[in-house]
């Protein structure tokens, strides 16, 4: 079958998590390095030939990112939260440069979402058990207990940077940056690479991909994960700067008595998404798109579109519970869908019509090739 075909010619990814993966073959050998951040291993995958450039910049790499991982995690001893303690307590405090433009960065992207990516929500996210290493289990919270985390209204905008002294009007914030903070860190470390002479590259976080200039002759071919498995549901050539990020519920939530609850929370109502299974962005920002995908999976299969328009997106693919597939009119010129990606429906939806778009071959993938 096709799909097997796909993943024996490409390189695997045994990473946790992990919704992507690409393939290449040159005539010369590449060198993979690993690194660690947020809970995530990060390859690095160069040409032969960059090597040594490469070589020279990594342990830099590697060492802010051990920097992010231990003062921006959100349960964790560390710089994110002492701040957050100082929301809760009304006091301000004096943060790192690093942390100052992450909170200015993720102010914008939740203004960007029209508030569906909200990195404000750690009490609630939090509450529902997924500030730790392993998988809540049990009961879900109490209505009560969201409810009173819901009607504090925590925002990115309560909070208030004047240099780099970090307070907020509201004891309710309570920073997480899950949703955006594996975009940022490849975004820089792509960026680090380039400035360090690499000039062909990718970067995997648990699937979500950062690529640098070409794969030899051709552009870097990702497969978009199929978020039922572990194979691929379509495939993708990303053009140099692009990028490639989905956000799924299908490695993190809560189970209690049969109900797998999201680890994807609506900020609006404090209680996990239903509806979307995964959704995945193509962009020229890892943290743009890592926020993105979330802020599509909150909005849901029926309104996905207008926070695609408000985030500047023409590059959505959304999967339904029902298995369906959803996705605009330019992300169907792109991606080539595997035969057997056993989807009930494709749905063509132009962002710019006044309705969603009609069914597209339903049953058969191979539509879109």
């Amino acid at each position: 079958m096709r799909r097997q075909r796909l993943l024996s010619a490409t390189l695997a990814l045994s990473i946790a998590g992990a919704a992507a993966c690409w393939g290449f073959q040159r005539e010369t050998p590449d060198r993979h390095y690993t690194l660690y951040v947020f809970g995530t291993l990060v390859e690095i995958v160069v040409p032969e030939s960059e090597r040594r450039a490469a070589e020279r910049i990594l342990p830099a790499i590697s060492a802010e990112f051990t920097v992010m991982h231990r003062d921006w995690h959100a349960w964790q001893p560390g710089e994110m939260t002492r701040l957050n303690a100082a929301f809760a307590a009304g006091e301000s405090m004096t943060v790192s440069p690093l942390l100052a433009e992450a909170i200015l960065q993720g102010q914008k992207l939740e203004a960007a979402s029209g508030g569906l990516f909200n990195p404000a929500i750690g009490a609630l996210i939090g509450l529902w058990g997924f500030h730790s290493d392993d998988l809540p289990i049990g009961p879900p919270p109490t209505d009560e207990a969201i409810e009173t985390l819901v009607a504090a209204h925590p925002s990115m905008a309560d909070i208030h940077i004047d240099g780099q002294e970090v307070y907020s009007n509201n004891p309710a914030v309570s920073l997480d940056f899950g949703g955006f903070a594996k975009g940022t860190a490849l975004d820089w470390a792509a960026g680090t690479l380039q400035d360090a002479g690499v000039i062909d590259a990718v970067l995997n976080a648990g699937g979500d991909v950062n690529v640098i200039g070409r794969n030899g002759a051709k552009a870097w071919r990702v497969a978009i994960r199929d978020p039922s498995g572990w194979g691929a549901i379509a495939s993708v050539e990303l053009k140099p700067g692009e990028v490639l990020y989905t956000s799924g519920n299908y490695f993190r939530y809560r189970e209690d008595a049969g109900i797998r609850y999201s680890h994807i929370l609506d900020p609006r109502t404090g209680r996990p998404v239903g509806g979307v299974v995964s959704a995945s962005v193509i962009a020229e920002n890892g943290a743009l798109a890592d926020a993105a995908a979330t802020a599509l999976s909150v909005a849901g299969s029926e309104h996905w579109r207008e926070t695609a328009r408000l985030m500047g997106l023409s590059l959505v693919l959304l999967v339904d519970s029902d298995g369906a597939i959803h996705m605009t009119p330019e992300m169907r010129q792109r991606i080539r869908l595997e035969e057997d990606a056993g989807t009930t429906a494709i749905f063509i939806e132009d962002l710019n019509a006044p309705e969603a778009g009609k069914p597209d071959a339903p049953g058969s993938p191979t539509a879109i090739n």
